[in-house]
Formats: C-alpha cells, sequence, structure tokens
C-alpha cells in the first residue's frame, strides 16, 4: 500500500499526465496538478489538488453543484490553510496579526481557451480536461479522468522460464496502452545473496516477462505507466515481488505441443482447447495429498507452482477459443484472466452454485467479439425454464433420479460468438463439466438432455443454423451413454446406464437432439490419468455439417505422462489433459 500513497503524493506534485518520456501536451513546469474524477453513473465528482502551503485536498461534490460553490469552498479551504500556516509562524504573531485570520484567495475556473467559467455551470460541465484554476496566484491544470492504476500485481511464484504475468486494474486506462519497466536485483560482486538495495533495469519493455536462468535466487520489480491510447498517461507505480525467482522444473508435458501451436492460426480457421485445470479445493485437501495423488510431490499440488505451469501451457497453445474446467474463482479473477488477457484473449466464467469454482471460455479478441451468454444450472433450469417441461415431467415419475439431478451444482456456459472479419459467421460455443460419480451415469445422461435442449434453443431458435462447438469434462468414456447420445442423436429408454446405480434407481427415458456432433479429437486412450484410474473422460464436439478438423494436436506420449508416476507432477499441472484441435468452416 505504501508505494501507491508515495504514488499518488508525488503525481499531485506537479507529476504531468503527458508521455512520462517526454511526450507532447505537457503542461508549463509551474502549473500544478488538479485531478477530476467525473463518472456519469455516479452522482458526485471527486478534486484532488495540493495547497500552496503543501496540504493535500481531496473534495467530493454533486455533479450537478453549480460551479461557484465548489470555488467558495475552495477558497475556504485555502484560507483555513493559510491560517493554520500563520499560526505556526512566530513572525506573524510578532507583528500582532490576528491568529488563524487570512485572506480568502480569488478563486477561479478558466476554460482550455482561456474564458471565465461562468459560476452557476454545473460541476459536471465545468471541470473540463484542460482547464486552469486559479487559486490566488498559484495555477492548476485540470486533469479529467487521467489514466489511473487501481491494482498492479505480482504472482508470488516465480519460475526461470515462466511467463511472469501481473495482475493490473485500470480506471480511464487499458493495459494494452500501458508502459511497462521490468527490473531485478543487483546481484552483489561476489555472488551470493543478492544485495535487495540496487535495481537493475532489463531490457524487457512488456506486459509479460519471463525471467532467464540467469536471474534464479533475484527478485523482481515492476514499473507500471497507465495510459489510454491517447497519448494521456498517469502516475506510475512500482511493485516488487515477495520472493526471488526459483528454478523451473525443466521438460514439461506440454512442450512438444507447442511446437505445433508457434502460431495463431488463420482467420479461416479456429484452434479449440478443452481443459479441465485441476481445481485448488480440490488438489489442496488431505484426501488427494494422500490418497489421490501422494505419488505427486506437495510443492507441485500448491496453487502458485501449478499456476506458473498452466499460465505456460495455456499461453503457448496460441489458441482461438479455450474451455476450462474446475475453475476456483479466485484463479479466474487473479491469475488466468489477467495472464490470457496479456495474449489477447477475453475471459467468460460461471461459478457452480454452493461451490467455489466453475466453468471459463476464453476467445481471441482480434478474430471474434462476444454476441451474447446463454448461462445455466441444470437443476434450476430444468425446474424452471418450459422449454425442459417435458424432461421434467418424465424425470418426475422417479424421485429418487429426481432428488439427485436437482442436487447437483452443475452449469452449462454458452457464449455465442461473431467473426471480426466475416459477421455472417457466428459460433455457438458450450462448456460444461458433468456429474463425476463412477455410477452417475443416469444423471448425467439427463444433464446432457438439459444441456442439448438449451443448445438447441441458441442455435436454432434465437440464432438459426449457427455452427455449435461443445467442450467440456462429460466423466465419460467413450462406451457410455452419455457419449453415445451426443454423438448418435438418441438414447434408448432400455440402455443400460439408466441402470447405472441400480434397479431402485432405473430411469427410462427416450431421448433425442437434432445436432449432428463428432468429437473432433477422437477417442484417445485416456485424458485423465491418475493412479487408480485412466481413461477418455474429456471431448471437444462440433457440428459436422458446419465444421472439420484440420488437425488434431498430439496428446503427450505415454512415457511423458508416466514420467513421475501420474498426474499431476512436477511437470503437468492437471489430473487431466488438454485437449486441441485446429478447426475450419466448411
Amino acid at each position: 500500500m505504501w508505494h501507491r500513497l508515495r504514488s499518488a503524493l508525488r503525481s499531485l506534485r506537479g507529476s504531468p499526465a503527458a508521455a512520462p518520456h517526454g511526450g507532447g501536451g505537457r503542461p508549463p513546469a509551474a502549473m500544478e496538478r488538479a485531478v477530476v474524477r467525473c463518472v456519469p453513473s455516479e452522482p458526485k465528482l471527486s478534486l484532488r489538488f495540493v495547497l500552496p502551503d503543501g496540504s493535500a485536498r481531496h473534495m467530493q461534490r454533486d455533479q450537478e453543484e453549480p460551479l461557484g460553490r465548489a470555488l467558495a469552498r475552495i477558497a475556504n479551504n485555502a484560507a483555513k490553510g493559510q491560517g493554520k500556516a500563520g499560526k505556526k509562524s512566530k513572525k506573524a504573531r510578532a507583528e500582532g496579526g490576528a491568529e488563524g485570520e487570512a485572506a480568502v484567495p480569488a478563486v477561479r475556473l478558466f476554460s482550455r481557451d482561456g474564458a471565465a467559467v461562468a459560476e452557476e455551470v454545473p460541476n459536471a460541465t465545468a471541470w473540463q480536461d484542460g482547464a486552469v484554476l486559479h487559486i490566488g496566484d498559484a495555477r492548476y491544470r485540470v486533469e479529467r479522468n487521467p489514466p489511473a492504476l487501481t491494482e498492479l500485481r505480482l504472482p508470488r511464484s516465480l519460475l526461470a522460464g515462466f511467463p511472469v504475468c501481473p495482475k493490473v486494474s485500470t480506471e480511464f486506462a487499458a493495459p494494452q496502452h500501458c508502459l511497462f519497466r521490468w527490473f531485478h536485483e543487483q546481484r552483489p560482486a561476489g555472488g551470493g545473496e543478492a544485495a535487495g538495495e540496487a535495481w537493475v533495469e532489463t531490457a524487457a519493455a512488456e506486459r509479460v516477462f519471463t525471467p532467464s536462468n540467469a536471474l534464479v535466487g533475484l527478485r523482481l520489480k515492476l514499473r507500471c505507466t497507465p495510459g489510454d491510447g491517447e497519448q494521456r498517461y498517469g502516475p506510475a507505480l512500482e511493485v516488487e515481488s515477495s520472493g526471488p525467482v526459483e528454478a523451473g522444473p525443466g521438460a514439461c508435458t506440454f512442450d512438444a505441443r507447442h511446437l505445433y501451436t508457434k502460431k495463431v492460426c488463420g482467420h479461416g480457421s479456429v484452434r479449440a482447447v478443452s481443459y479441465n485445470i485441476l481445481a485448488d479445493i480440490y488438489a489442496q485437501t488431505e484426501f488427494s495429498r494422500t490418497v489421490l495423488y501422494p505419488y505427486c510431490a506437495p510443492y507441485a499440488l500448491e496453487i502458485d507452482y501449478r499456476q506458473n505451469l498452466l499460465k505456460k501451457e495455456l499461453a503457448g497453445y496460441s489458441a482461438d477459443l479455450i474451455c476450462l474446467q474446475e475453475v476456483d474463482k479466485s484463479v479466474f479473477v487473479d491469475s488466468l484472466a489477467p495472464a490470457l488477457d496479456a495474449f489477447g484473449l477475453e475471459g467468460l466464467f460461471k461459478i457452480k452454485e454452493k461451490q467455489h469454482e466453475g466453468l471459463a471460455t476464453f476467445y481471441r479478441r482480434d478474430k471474434f467479439s462476444l454476441l451474447s451468454q446463454h448461462d445455466i444450472a441444470f437443476s434450476e433450469a430444468l425446474l424452471s425454464e418450459p422449454l425442459h417441461k417435458e424432461l421434467c415431467e418424465q424425470l418426475a415419475k422417479y424421485p429418487l433420479v429426481q432428488e439427485k439431478v436437482l442436487q447437483r451444482s452443475s452449469v452449462l456456459q454458452v457464449s455465442v460468438l461473431q467473426s471480426t472479419t466475416d459477421p455472417s459467421r457466428k459460433l455457438c460455443v458450450a462448456n460444461t463439466h458433468l456429474y463425476w460419480h463412477p455410477k452417475g451415469g443416469n444423471i448425467r445422461l439427463v444433464q446432457i438432455a438439459v444441456a442439448m435442449s438449451h443448445i438447441q434453443h441458441v442455435a436454432c431458435d434465437l440464432y438459426p443454423r449457427i455452427p455449435v462447438i461443445f467442450c467440456g469434462d462429460f466423466n465419460s468414456t467413450p462406451s457410455s451413454g452419455a457419449y453415445s447420445f451426443i454423438s448418435s442423436g438418441g438414447i434408448a429408454e432400455d440402455h443400460e446406464d439408466w441402470v447405472s446405480n441400480g434397479e431402485e434407481e432405473r430411469c427410462s427415458m427416450s431421448l433425442s437432439h437434432p445436432f449432428k456432433l463428432l468429437s473432433a479429437c477422437g477417442e484417445p486412450a485416456y485424458t485423465n490419468y491418475v493412479g487408480g484410474f485412466h481413461g477418455c473422460l474429456d471431448y471437444i464436439f462440433i457440428d459436422r455439417n458446419a465444421l472439420e478438423v484440420e488437425q488434431v494436436i498430439p496428446l503427450p506420449s505415454h512415457e511423458e505422462i508416466t514420467t513421475h508416476q501420474a498426474l499431476p507432477s512436477v511437470s503437468h499441472p492437471s489430473d487431466h489433459i488438454a485437449l486441441i484441435c485446429d478447426l475450419k468452416w466448411k
């Protein structure tokens, strides 16, 4: 916090909002700053400036208030400041001046062209960028809504060879227009520990910085100057890493896959990724450490460590669409969204009710724009939406199964995207994570029925005949009823999955959907590999009438997966494996 306060006070004392490296538009050197924050959705505006006596003022005024009242308050504040200064002056007392009394200075506001602003003009209109405030002999250049940083944070864990993606939150600015300067601690001449005092600037001037092995043992510092893309810059903030750069794990399971995905594919193609990234709330339990993943080094289950691997893995796929499951809300907000934003991807999040994890869909900004979102929770939609009425009535005949379905917190994320280069090309991108229990095949069939009806409503009714890409962790092998239902378009009422949890939970329904869906990555031997189980549970289903597969990025070899026995490991951040394929419109 202190570095922010120091920076804020410094910025009020004459640090201009022009380009920090001597760019155009610099106000005169003698001019102080009066920073105005005025947002239409808020009733008040704020005004910050430093009086000639050195005291900082921060005022809140109604936007509709006449300017004259605000100027009168500023004059009153200035007079009080002079009075306090007079109290401290022995000379003033010796000359017999009345203590605490001071002449009220003339306070006026002049527009950019030099005309006095009338006192009856509302504050919101009066305080324009470039106006000049006069307080006695002092002059202040008004900066209305200058670029500002509201948060600047570095990850807790830094690994050599892995991208460091700061969290950058701005107001009246955008991260892509900010200026970044990276520093590392200076290593003492005799080796050993870093000095901790002197900082050496690196050659990097990008938002993302990848430290080399030479920086192991040294802390990093980032200086960020907020910009708005119109040659306006605000005061810089600095942040230092809490710990030093540590050595990376060496070769990772995704390194060889990155050789196929060095570049973003062309505008006629779409690279899609589906990946269950293993939520921290599941990785950090005693059960996970001792029963599920006893073979995994404890530090490799820590979220900070795994996030380093995940960010490098996902960034290296140069994807246009990324559908993730088991995303902790804090991981999305503080880690993945800022990191992938730096690589050109916009993120959407849908949390599971009653839980702290959910689904995330990312799309490449220069290829797609978001038209609409249609996310649902299966249990809520089943009860409340008319399009599921018939299914709901059928399910009511099986109260045990109905209860289990309604208890589940599973959700479906549906996003409609439009190509930025060809507006006629739209996509319905669905993402889900179905019920996990091995004996829950009947529950998954009902969830898929709700999902397909909802996707049909979006892709056939709301946006007629747009292609569907349906990604997720379906917790279903290729021999399951759920997989058969999705890929064939129907499921018979006598399918064995209707009795997946015994006769008392038998649930016989005949279901269908209108789509012709294909598993783009086929049926790999496994997409989930843990100590006690391995199998194919994840898929990218595509509309075979509109899309075709250009290439499937090969999965890691069995040797790579089992180098550390199973997943996750020091070289792989999840117990699942990402599916990646390049698609093109037919």
